[in-house]
This record gives C-alpha cells, structure tokens and sequence, in this order.
C-alpha cells in the first residue's frame, strides 16, 4: 500500500510517509510489522519532531567481506545533509558518510532473508554502493525509512524550489524496476559467459556476483532511442561459447553488451523493462549522468 499523505499537529500523515504494504492484511513474515494504522501515520510525526532532521540509532548491518550482520550505530542528520554509519561506538569518525543527495532506501526482505530488511545505497565515486540493514523491531525499521524519505524531502524542496511537494514525493525513495539472474559477457565478446545478478535502478543497469555484494562488478548507463540506445530479443550470430539460451542485445552509443537469460519469460520481461526505459526521453540531468558515466567491463 502507498500512502503519500501528510500527518501533523492536525493528524494529517506527512507527504514523505510511505506505507510500504497494506495494514488490513495479515503480512506474517513477509515484511516490516505494524500493529494499527495509528502506528504506521506517526511514523514521520517523531523525526519531525526528534530535534530538527536528526535521528540515531542501531541497525544491523550486514559486513561487506565476511557476509555477518553486525551491530552498527547510524546518525542521520539534515543538517550535515548525510546519513553515517560508525564501526565501533565510540569512534569519532564514520566509516561510511552518504549524502542525503544521493540517497535510496527500499525494503528487500526476501534478498537480506529478514522480514525487516532493507537496502540503502548511496553513490561513491560515481558508482552505487549497497549497505544492507535489518531490526528486530519492524516499526523501528519502517520508522528509519520514512526518517530517510523525510530527509530527502526536506532537500529536494531546497533543491528544487519551483517544483509542487506533489512532483517531489516520487523523487522521495524509489523500488527497483527488476531484478534477476543474466548471464553476461564481456566487451570483445569472445569471452565465456557468466551468471550475474542484475538490478535495473532507472537508467542504470547493474550486475553483481551476488545479490548482496556491496559494490557492483560493472554498471551500464541506458539511455533513450533519441541517442541511438536500442533493445533487441536474441544475440548476434557470431557469439559463441556455452550460455543460456535466450538471449537480449543492448545497442549503447559506445558498444553491444550481450545477455542471456534461463527462461523466455524472465528474457520477455527484461527486454520490456529496456523497452519502456529506452522510450521515455532522458531528462536534462540524466545526460549529465550519461557524460560521467563509467562503463565497466
């Protein structure tokens, strides 16, 4: 369930609160826990209210080489404009400093493997960064997604000081349009195929060794048909080598990247994902995203 309302003095739901699922149903394990819709609409109402866009607290993370969820203290703070996490508690300096710009939250219970995960990623040096986080308490953790929704509000309205709050809610968080198991292959081409997980965010296209590692192997950027970016079922003649067989072929102003996929269901769906995005026109911001873009091999 979507809720994108507004709760304050007046009991109106904040614009930035996202209810992630519907109330009425009975979501036993299946996602982040709220007990009564009076519970889920104050969810915002206390980082308002927490002394001016600043929350602490503790979430587990899970570690980027050895794969252990760890106790970590997170600081959110408007005022710093970034969301920071520290290793030990009494560290003076963070291990991790995101910024509010550049920030995502979404839930992803079934990939962490806890009903109340959820994945932030954040950009370093151009390129996306996933930290993957859970608690127990899956009112705490809803709590900690609008207070991320709510920071990001409260810096696209800066930002942005012409745009309507109504144009800014969807900026707010976003879903990832698909995820799922390719093969790939590399640029010449001629090297063998590999399985890879790929998450599709917008316009970039990411692929993993595994849907929990922290920085991606290689990022595309795919743009609109305008600028010569296509989509097409299958792979060139050429190609050879084992790989699944059913193959899609992305054309980009720089090269051919080749993918295969298991089924020809999950091949449909794909080539339907690029094709909606390649015909949507790129926005004035998204060519300055293309320009530094980093095409890895």
């Amino acid at each position: 369930m979507d809720a994108v309302c507004e709760l304050g003095a007046g009991g109106q739901l904040f614009l930035f609160t996202h209810l992630p699922y519907d109330l009425n149903a009975n979501r036993s394990g299946e996602g982040p826990w709220l007990s009564t819709a009076t519970e889920a609409l104050d969810m915002g109402d206390r980082f308002e209210s927490s002394g001016q866009g600043y929350r602490e607290g503790f979430l587990w993370k899970r570690g980027r080489d050895n794969g252990q969820f760890l106790s970590r203290k997170f600081v959110l703070s408007e005022r710093e404009g970034a969301l920071k996490y520290y290793n030990k508690n009494d560290a003076k300096e963070p291990k991790a400093v995101m910024k509010i710009e550049h920030l995502n939250a979404t839930f992803q219970p079934a990939k962490i493997g806890n009903p109340h995960g959820l994945q932030i990623t954040y950009l370093k040096d151009n390129s996306t960064r996933n930290i993957f986080v859970y608690q127990e308490d899956g009112k705490e953790m809803v709590d900690w997604f609008n207070a991320i929704r709510a920071a990001r509000f409260h810096y696209l309205q800066v930002a942005f000081p012409g745009a309507s709050d109504t144009d800014l809610v969807p900026k707010l968080s976003r879903n990832y349009v698909k995820e799922g198991y390719m093969e790939k292959t590399g640029p010449k081409q001629t090297e063998g195929f590999k399985k890879r997980w790929f998450t599709m965010d917008d316009r970039r296209l990411m692929y993993f060794k595994d849907p929990l590692d922290a920085f991606a192997r290689g990022e595309v950027f795919i743009g609109s048909k305008e600028n010569s970016y296509k989509v097409l079922e299958g792979l060139p003649p050429s190609v050879q080598g084992n790989h699944w067989r059913h193959g899609i072929t992305i054309v980009t102003p720089d090269r051919k990247f080749l993918f295969a996929c298991e089924t020809e269901s999950d091949q449909l769906e794909w080539i339907a994902a690029f094709q909606k995005l390649i015909s949507r026109p790129m926005l004035p911001q998204e060519y300055a995203v293309e320009a530094h873009f980093k095409h890895k091999p």
